[in-house]
């Protein structure tokens, strides 16, 4: 009789641990996914048509927030002009002189022209809006891959900012496009950029 009551004893000794174990793996878990998500990457969803055909409308993406300065090419999700999280590529960085457009209609970036047949909109023109600017240091010249879409850097050239990003309002560098599952996609800069120097 006593050996029965110390084995339930036991029993329920274990069971009591193992409850505390799980619960605190899963307050664990919810903590490192919160500060992953808070430091390391976060998902975000797309809300327009302005970087079609990369990205539709809904698609879902992974944003890397410790990928470093953005480049020539990156696709970023920042604080857009009016404060929300907003997503375009990066065309011209600091010192950058962006151009639109050449003899043949292509965007310019330090005179190399841009070959955007890979991620523009079918049958949409790099701009049509003519343009010239040079990107002040610490700053980003972002548009859509929608163009006739996209409420980018060239709508907003006659606010104070001029257009510009700063790059400290950039949130991160999206890495994959991970929704819906057929279309998943690993983000990588398309080759035109290379060539701007």
């Amino acid at each position: 009789m006593a050996v029965t009551k110390k084995a339930e004893a036991v029993q329920e000794k274990k069971k009591k641990g193992t409850f505390r174990e799980t619960v605190l793996l899963l307050v664990l878990g919810v903590g490192l996914a919160l500060v992953l998500q808070q430091f390391v990457v976060g998902s975000f969803y797309i809300p327009s048509e302005s970087m079609e055909n990369t990205l539709q409308i809904n698609d879902r993406v992974f944003v890397n927030k410790l990928a470093g300065k953005p480049e020539r090419g990156d696709i970023i999700v920042f604080k857009g002009w009016n404060g929300e999280d907003t997503i375009k590529r990066v065309i011209g960085v600091g010192g950058d002189k962006v151009v639109c457009c050449d003899s043949k209609r292509r965007i310019t970036v330090n005179g190399t022209p841009l070959e955007e047949s890979s991620y523009l909109y079918p049958d949409d023109y790099p701009s049509g809006d003519e343009f010239k600017v040079t990107v002040p240091a610490g700053k980003l010249w972002l548009m859509g891959d929608h163009r006739s879409a996209s409420a980018d850097s060239r709508s907003h050239m006659q606010e104070p900012g001029g257009g510009f990003i700063s790059e400290d309002a950039v949130v991160g560098k999206a890495v994959l496009r991970y929704w819906p599952l057929s279309r998943g996609l690993i983000f990588t800069k398309p080759e035109t950029f290379d060539k701007v120097k």
